[in-house]
């Protein structure tokens, strides 16, 4: 099965996970500042083509160094208000981030791989059909979280070799948005 056979079009909704899809993932640690946030090569440009495919296209991530007490909401908004921002210097939108500030342990209805942030953006937007929608992520729980929710899911190896329960395997975001460019 390739891409190509979805057939995804404007009605469609893209959800990606940040840490390891967008921006550098930090060994055992947490991305706590906007210094710390590096964006992986080639993501502005394929969130660009994301969107001339995409409906809308929408961060969901897990920030348990919120729970921790490692970092506060507000740094995350400020992250988030960053990445954002340089994005749409180069017209790239992303519609909406959504966030699970909870420890794994608290095992919350948002944190990924539950369901939570999926409804609250299908709450915020009601167009989301997640039969028509797409997660893209580099752990098993945002494949979980996919497939919760009936969505087709990518698993972005990043390098690694990892057995995941994806449709779709890449190494990086810029990988699949070649291949949806063909």
């Amino acid at each position: 099965m390739s891409l190509d056979s979805l057939n995804i079009n404007k009605d469609w909704t893209l959800f990606l996970d940040r840490d390891g899809v967008i921006n550098q993932k930090r060994d055992n640690d947490y991305v706590k500042t906007i210094e710390e946030f590096i964006f992986l090569d080639g993501v502005i440009d394929a969130v660009k083509l994301f969107n001339s495919i995409f409906q809308r296209t929408v961060v969901v991530t897990n920030q348990q160094g919120i729970g921790k007490g490692i970092m506060t909401e507000r740094n995350l908004e400020e992250i988030h208000g960053y990445m954002l921002d340089e994005l749409k210097k180069e017209n790239a939108i992303i519609d909406a981030a959504y966030f699970a500030p909870q420890l794994k342990a608290e095992n919350s209805i948002y944190r990924k791989p539950n369901v939570g942030m999926g409804a609250k953006a299908k709450r915020d937007y009601p167009t989301i059909n997640f039969s028509k929608s797409v997660l893209i992520g580099d752990s098993e729980s945002d494949i979980e979280f996919g497939i919760n929710l009936g969505m087709k899911t990518i698993f972005l190896q990043n390098g690694r070799n990892i057995d995941t329960k994806a449709d779709f395997v890449f190494n990086e975001l810029k990988d699949v948005a070649k291949e949806l460019k063909k």
